[in-house]
């Protein structure tokens, strides 16, 4: 058997080892992050709940300040819909709300064209705390195609995605939070 053969047969063996090996990555995927936020639930749920205030809170707004974004259905609530168009790291897409809980919980359907087509579930889960705080969880899942497995061998999901919920969790804390201090006598 000749050398070009040998290398042939181990490159093919490699390719299959790695096709077995990506195959066998969870077929779905989680990815969420919580915060206790310093106002009440319809407070913060308010910030969540009308997608034309995602930018004052969204990690990816900063992300790409020149993004696009256009609205349709109703202003807040199950069928509120917000599509973008962005650069690389903010890509093409829109979110519409499919459940909505005044308060309590939020659930949307995130389709992504660009760079990746991928269709996911979004939710926000808010439960009242001591004192009037919100405790909010965030998360975002999905099924894993071949390639996103795939990608998943080179990118840790739970870290990009999850640091992205981290900043935009803190800028919601932020926003939810102002309007209370501005309440609080001095």
């Amino acid at each position: 058997m000749s050398a070009a053969m040998i290398a042939l047969l181990v490159l093919l063996a490699g390719v299959g080892a790695l096709a077995l090996l990506i195959s066998r990555r969870p077929d779905a995927f989680s990815v969420s992050r919580s915060v206790t936020i310093g106002a009440p639930p319809q407070v913060v749920f308010d910030n969540i709940n009308e997608l034309r205030k995602w930018d004052a809170w969204s990690p990816w707004a900063k992300l790409d300040p020149q993004a696009t974004n256009s609205f349709t259905g109703p202003a807040a609530g199950v069928g509120a819909s917000m599509a973008w168009a962005g650069n690389n790291q903010v890509g093409v897409g829109r979110m519409t709300i499919t459940q909505s809980r005044p308060g309590e919980f939020v659930e949307m359907r995130l389709e992504f064209e660009k760079p990746m087509k991928a269709v996911n579930t979004v939710e926000f889960r808010l439960r009242p705390g001591a004192g009037g705080e919100t405790k909010v969880s965030w998360t975002m899942m999905g099924a894993n195609s071949f390639i996103g497995k795939a990608f998943g061998l080179v990118v840790d999901c739970d870290k990009m995605v999850g640091g992205q919920f981290e900043q935009g969790l803190a800028s919601l804390k932020s926003v939810s939070e102002a309007p209370c201090r501005a309440e609080r006598p001095a």
